[in-house]
């Protein structure tokens, strides 16, 4: 009897992790993917083998996000800081970014997903570039989940290159500088035509932004987890969820 008792129980508690209102899912739901570097050392593994683990998983929650009736998804893959990092790593994570979107239409791509890379893409290979636009136009026709993935990208680089092109319209005659505003701004960044995020979640114990979408989430709720990207599942989705749907969101407002 103990038994079926803990087990009716152990029920109980994965039924209520997915006791979400799906009348009031985010929009539009931003991932911090990190962790992947910890979670293979933690298994005396190379580095490479986590964000390898990271990128499967990738695929996972993407495809779960489009399941439950999330129609934005954007990720950080690579930031602008992350060339920092010792070459060999660097080198690897653009070999697997570059089998990634070789491979596009035999994972999330095939699976009505809509996949578009945001960022500063002219300091990426040739051959990662070409990638890049032939999977965007693949999969642009798709009606399902669009996913962001965020590569060369940093929050403040995305904020510069605006305020240039705005600079560069004012110097040329094209608009008038008391005539810049917010709209004027937002319209120039690489998420223009998509909303701003209604979830940030960050995996992998840290609790700052990292250069991540600072224009983006000004209103954004945030929800961080110790758990390593890799080793993050739908249920943690979910309760992100759960968390933000309890959230009274103001916008400045009472």
């Amino acid at each position: 009897m103990a038994f079926f008792s803990k087990l009716l129980k152990k029920k109980d508690k994965e039924k209520k992790s997915f006791d979400i209102d799906y009348n009031n899912l985010p929009i539009h739901i931003a991932i911090i993917m990190d962790g992947n570097g910890r979670w293979a050392q933690k298994r005396r593994l190379p580095r490479t083998a986590g964000h390898r683990e990271g990128s499967n998983n990738l695929d996972k929650i993407a495809q779960f996000c489009g399941e439950i009736g999330i129609k934005y998804l954007t990720v950080y893959a690579f930031s602008t800081e992350n060339w920092k990092r010792p070459k060999a790593e660097v080198d690897a994570l653009m070999d697997l970014l570059l089998e990634y979107l070789k491979n596009a239409e035999s994972h999330i791509g095939g699976r009505s997903v809509r996949i578009r890379v945001i960022g500063d893409t002219s300091a990426l290979s040739k051959e990662i570039q070409e990638q890049i636009i032939r999977v965007t136009k693949l999969t642009e026709n798709n009606t399902g989940i669009t996913v962001n993935i965020a590569i060369n990208y940093g929050g403040k680089h995305e904020i510069v290159h605006a305020v240039k092109e705005i600079a560069k319209d004012v110097a040329e005659g094209k608009i008038k500088y008391d005539s810049i505003d917010e709209s004027m701004i937002a319209n120039r960044l690489y998420t223009k035509d998509i909303p701003d995020p209604d979830l940030l979640i960050r995996p992998g114990g840290e609790k700052r932004i990292s250069n991540f979408l600072i224009w983006q989430c000004a209103y954004t709720e945030f929800w961080y987890t110790d758990v390593l990207w890799p080793d993050f599942k739908k249920e943690h989705l979910l309760e992100a969820i759960k968390e933000y749907q309890l959230r009274n969101r103001r916008f400045g407002g009472i």
